[in-house]
């Protein structure tokens, strides 16, 4: 009887250990899945040239990249250090 037991034990631990690895292979499967539409996002979009960012007496300029200044809403001029959209290093 106690043979019966002990089978009847491991094999719940058997389907514990089983049922647990379930939320650890979907994890898995969905954050390649993410990772691949990442990768494919960035890759299929064409840009002319990456930014880069230069800095000049008092202000950082972006250059290059898929951003369009016209596309860009116009931003009005604040007097003062600290204001909305001013940059401070």
């Amino acid at each position: 009887m106690a043979s019966g037991n002990d089978a009847n034990a491991a094999r719940r631990a058997r389907a514990t250990r089983s049922a647990g690895l379930l939320p650890l292979v979907v994890g898995l499967a969905s954050a390649a899945a993410l990772t691949g539409a990442a990768y494919f996002t960035v890759d299929s979009a064409s840009c002319g040239s990456p930014a880069q960012y230069i800095r000049h007496d008092s202000h950082v300029e972006l250059v290059g990249g898929c951003v369009d200044g016209a596309n860009l809403p116009a931003t009005g001029t604040s007097s003062g250090s600290g204001g909305h959209g001013n940059y401070n290093p």
